[in-house]
């Protein structure tokens, strides 16, 4: 139970961004999970490729101007998906 006003607010403040900040990691999470669906289910290339911009926008928004994940670890679930289009994108190409 806050006992000034400055920290009532705070209490206001940190749960309004909790909620964002959770809508904004399930909103990034939701586009990582289609990418990584259309790989899974062979989807065809240009299809995985603009879920994955996509889903990088995603990425960096709620790192860079939502603050809801550390730009590191941004940077670390890019890097993986990427990792794993650019593999699904070789193995098609050479079962074509």
């Amino acid at each position: 139970m806050p006992n000034t006003k400055s920290a009532a607010k705070r209490v206001r403040v940190s749960e309004k961004r909790r909620i964002l900040n959770k809508a904004y990691k399930t909103s990034m999470k939701n586009k990582i999970k289609a990418v990584l669906k259309a790989i899974a289910e062979g989807k065809p290339v240009e299809e995985v490729q603009q879920l994955f911009r996509v889903a990088q926008s995603a990425i960096d928004k709620a790192a860079r101007r939502r603050g809801a994940i550390h730009k590191n670890q941004a940077s670390r679930r890019k890097s993986r998906l990427a990792a794993k289009v650019k593999a699904y994108v070789a193995a098609k190409e050479q079962g074509v």
